[in-house]
């Protein structure tokens, strides 16, 4: 088990794949945004294959494949296959915007992937091209129809809430519940925007979320949640459960277990340290266990405290680039 200097175990991992993406959402890549070849340099498999090696020697028990859209990675099945093979791995994920899950979910199933995030911010498709500035919502709902079918797959929505945007539907996801055992997770924005909406006045804070589902759903009980879903719901009689992720307004530093990997291999101790530790040229020798361990060690050890303290200092950062 890796501890850090204020006793917080560290067994998680995000790993972004790549950092490109195929949609250009309002609250996180600008429209002129270049498109990023996708033979920018990024971890391979067998890098991938002996960095998770270390990891799970070194108390590491979950992984979630980011992006970018990690979808956009061809070798994305491999990739879930050799985390799912890794002795000590044993819980992985993947975030997606489904426009590409179609084509993979039957191979990512059969690699044994545990569960997926979809992100998915409106059930309206003119509001969907608005949003990603991407015609792309019918694709992305043959997608999430294909994982409502699927019996008893761990299926998360995150559904990111903008006041006068999207605000409108929270009603209409909370519904997808009734007969589905899956949870809609409602999220506040972060200040990783591309310098977009951030100021605009168009955050949406978990208060206001929780005030405006309880006056939807009158009947509605709290649970108690866990990890970043401080706030878990459960409309009676309906299936699935309801989640408020407050990821900029409160604090959840003392219970933080994570570590980031970037698409180019930098290792980030915190979603708002600007400060990154290269292990790609130690990956691209693949040999050394010992200097690659005593990397991610130098990296647990500088956790912050409270990261929340820096949070301004990287707001014109795309969420794209740190990995989502």
């Amino acid at each position: 088990m890796m501890t850090d200097r204020y006793g917080r175990i560290v067994d998680y991992v995000r790993i972004a794949v790549t950092s490109a993406c195929n949609l250009r959402c309002t609250y996180c890549m600008r429209e002129d945004a270049p498109e990023e070849p996708l033979s920018t340099t990024r971890l391979d498999a067998g890098q991938l294959r002996f960095l998770l090696e270390v990891l799970a020697d070194m108390g590491v028990r979950k992984i979630r494949f980011t992006g970018g859209e990690p979808l956009l990675r061809n070798d994305i099945v491999e990739l879930v296959r050799i985390a799912k093979e890794t002795p000590g791995i044993g819980d992985v994920k993947l975030t997606t915007n489904g426009v590409l899950l179609e084509k993979h979910l039957g191979g990512l199933m059969a690699a044994g992937l545990d569960g997926i995030n979809l992100s998915l911010d409106t059930l309206d498709p003119v509001r969907y091209a608005a949003i990603a500035r991407r015609g792309v919502y019918h694709r992305v709902r043959s997608s999430l129809d294909a994982l409502l079918a699927l019996p008893a797959f761990r299926l998360k929505i995150n559904t990111l809430l903008l006041r006068g945007v999207n605000d409108d539907e929270i009603g209409e996801f909370a519904e997808l519940t009734r007969n589905h055992d899956i949870t809609i997770r409602f999220m506040e924005l972060q200040p990783f925007d591309d310098r977009q909406i951030w100021r605009t006045g168009r955050f949406m804070g978990a208060e206001m979320i929780s005030e405006r589902l309880r006056a939807t759903f009158p009947s509605i009980r709290e649970l108690t949640g866990a990890g970043t879903e401080h706030y878990s719901f459960r409309i009676p009689g309906y299936r699935g459960s309801i989640a408020i992720i407050p990821a900029y307004s409160r604090n959840f530093c003392n219970r933080c277990s994570r570590l980031r990997i970037t698409a180019d291999g930098k290792l980030i101790s915190c979603l708002y340290n600007q400060e990154r530790i290269d292990l790609l040229p130690i990956l691209q020798k693949g040999k050394d266990k010992t200097e690659l361990r005593n990397m991610i060690l130098a990296a647990v050890s500088t956790k912050p405290e409270n990261g929340l303290k820096s949070r301004e200092g990287n707001a014109e950062t795309s969420m794209s680039r740190i990995g989502g």
